[in-house]
């Protein structure tokens, strides 16, 4: 899919988006709305554009990715069956995506219709439905949502605040039917000291569970510029934690690109990982996205 590899290493993007703002059938109100949205990164004008499949393999050229998986792009939430629709679309025209985490809401009245109906793509391996109020993974109507899961076969892609990782730590651990991957690691925001035990308790807590998996990607600052070694300490952390079988690396592009570029944060990765063996490396970078998603 990308140009030549700068090292011969195959890939599976583990987490992108893609949307067509000007001509396509969605809407993104993060990135079409004209009053301005809070983002944890600041000033995303830059993101405010297209992004579609030749744009990806353009910033992933130089590297050997051989699939990706599309994560929900928080386009406007009527829409979450069209979001999938227009994915399959895709694929059958680029060849990509190659899997599709969709969305669905899990408190809901029509939680199970919803996922009943995403379920029913070829495509679609999981779900990504954030908590946004404080004490939802405690909810009855929320918990008998994200029960359907198991049902469906689906799997959960978790992405919560650093302090509420221990409490999605005992909804994982109580529904040991369900596999969840934990988006962006955990966003390690904050580096200091406290806020760095703070994340490793949550992430200690999470990896307890062996049908988690870990998600090594995001690792941009509300502020700053990508820092090799700062993120080294937190990616090697990381694995630590969760084993190099139960962790996959991930672009997050374009989000991701405010920060850095897909050629030196993978080139970076793969220094972080030198010290690895070419079957925990593999693993790493293909094997273990492979293998969550089915692909």
């Amino acid at each position: 899919m990308g140009g030549a590899p700068s090292e011969a290493l195959p890939i599976v993007d583990a987490h992108h988006h893609l949307w067509d703002l000007a001509r396509g059938p969605l809407h993104y109100p993060w990135l079409q709305d004209p009053e301005p949205h809070e983002f944890f990164l600041g000033d995303y004008a830059s993101l405010k554009r297209d992004y579609l499949p030749a744009d990806y393999r353009r910033d992933a050229a130089g590297h050997d990715v051989v699939k990706t998986v599309h994560v929900e792009a928080e386009c406007s939430r009527e829409q979450q069956i069209a979001e999938t629709e227009w994915l399959n679309a895709l694929h059958a025209k680029h060849g990509m995506p190659n899997a599709i985490v969709a969305h669905a809401w899990f408190h809901t009245p029509n939680a199970g219709a919803i996922l009943e109906r995403q379920a029913s793509f070829p495509r679609v391996r999981g779900i990504r439905s954030k908590p946004f109020r404080d004490g939802m993974m405690q909810e009855k109507a929320w918990l008998a949502g994200y029960r359907l899961l198991e049902r469906f076969g689906l799997s959960w892609d978790l992405r919560v605040k650093t302090w509420e990782l221990e409490e999605a730590a005992a909804v994982v651990r109580a529904h040991p039917g369900i596999a969840v991957v934990l988006n962006h690691t955990g966003f390690p925001w904050d580096r200091s000291v406290e806020g760095l035990e703070l994340w490793r308790r949550g992430m200690r807590a999470l990896a307890s569970s062996p049908h988690c998996f870990c998600k090594l990607s995001c690792l941009c600052l509300p502020e700053g510029a990508w820092d090799y070694e700062d993120n080294r300490r937190v990616v090697l952390e990381a694995i630590d934690m969760f084993g190099a079988e139960r962790c996959m690396f991930a672009s997050n592009f374009p989000v991701d690109g405010l920060r850095v570029t897909f050629g030196r944060m993978f080139d970076d990765f793969k220094r972080m990982t030198e010290g690895f063996s070419a079957a925990e490396r593999r693993a790493l970078f293909h094997d273990n996205a492979a293998r969550f998603y089915r692909l």
